[in-house]
């Protein structure tokens, strides 16, 4: 399912093809990372995956190991790399994001998420080379308006436990402003909301709430809902994701633009959990537990810009996503 699925990638991007080019993806061994890995290949660029396997898996990318087009650096690009080739492009997706970790190791996050996207810039500085920066619908925090634009400036607590990923992206988009206007760098920033599909880490590792709804709702055991449920998220399926992000960075004339890239389509927690119990078949019931501190009541983009700047739209609605996701995973546990 995801070669073909690819292979869409590549066909609804029309005339915008990385064909021939040489490309860094930093956390290019995780969810998202590997696809945009998959989706370049196929497009015949050349690919420098560099990840440090923290949270991204070598099995997303084992297949590509042996292409000659592809080549891995197991590597933390919050310490700083040297590279010998010339890159045309940078897609800075490494980022440690686990609310898990946020109690645990803030440091480790802010430090980590800077200093990445630091030494990413001076990579692209050096090369000239067109970089997006994968920043984060966090940086809204708790956003006053909903649905919301990119002109809106954030409701974040700098101090509170989520502060450490919120604030190292609000400042990772801070850097990347400072390359565009004091070394005129070409570097283009996207917003991503709630991604989702096939690759996820079934554990739930990362705090995301699909991969643990499905896997809790296969096992039969309880859904567990943090608050009431009521507050709501908006998701977009991967392919969806891919294709902004390269019509973000592949599209002329976009430096130091910002663009949410997300699906409009807004449901509540609640509602999440009873579209994955109904299409596991699940007779899992829902248990509520407390709601963490600073949780977003409400997360939904408007995406006009990227409709104007990029021609681009989510396609796939959230039954159609959720359908596929559940599918990979069951598929995958069966080999």
């Amino acid at each position: 399912m995801i070669d073909s699925e690819i292979r869409e990638i590549s066909r609804n991007l029309g005339s915008i093809s990385y064909e021939d080019s040489t490309i860094l993806i930093t956390g290019g061994a995780g969810f998202l990372g590997s696809w945009i890995c998959d989706s370049l290949i196929q497009q015949n660029a050349q690919v420098i995956c560099l990840d440090n396997l923290s949270s991204g898996r070598l099995e997303n990318i084992s297949h590509l190991l042996d292409n000659d087009h592809f080549r891995f650096i197991e590597h933390d690009i919050s310490i700083p790399v040297d590279l010998d080739e010339k890159l045309d492009f940078i897609f800075h997706l490494a980022s440690r994001a686990s609310p898990f970790e946020f109690e645990k190791f803030p440091l480790d996050i802010l430090k980590s998420n800077t200093y990445g996207t630091l030494n990413s810039l001076e990579l692209a500085k050096r090369s000239n080379a067109i970089m997006l920066f994968t920043s984060t619908s966090e940086v809204y925090g708790d956003a006053h308006i909903v649905p919301t634009p990119e002109s809106y400036q954030g409701n974040v607590n700098p101090v509170g436990i989520r502060g450490c990923y919120d604030e190292a992206k609000r400042v990772g988009e801070a850097f990347c402003m400072a390359y565009v206007r004091q070394f005129n760098c070409d570097v283009r920033i996207a917003r991503i909301f709630n991604t989702y599909g096939p690759r996820m880490r079934s554990d739930g590792y990362y705090g995301r709430v699909i991969p643990r709804f499905i896997q809790q709702a296969n096992n039969g055991d309880p859904i567990t809902i943090f608050g009431d449920g009521k507050q709501t998220r908006s998701f977009c399926y991967i392919t969806d994701q891919v294709e902004g992000l390269f019509r973000l960075a592949g599209t002329d004339n976009l430096k130091g633009e910002i663009v949410n890239i997300g699906n409009p389509e807004e449901v509540t927690i609640l509602q999440l959990a009873h579209n994955i119990i109904v299409e596991t078949n699940s007779k899992s019931p829902t248990i509520f537990q407390e709601l963490p501190p600073d949780d977003p009541k409400r997360r939904c983009p408007v995406i006009e810009k990227a409709r104007d700047l990029l021609e681009w739209h989510p396609k796939i609605s959230l039954k159609d996503g959720l359908r596929r996701t559940i599918y990979s995973f069951n598929d995958k546990h069966k080999h």
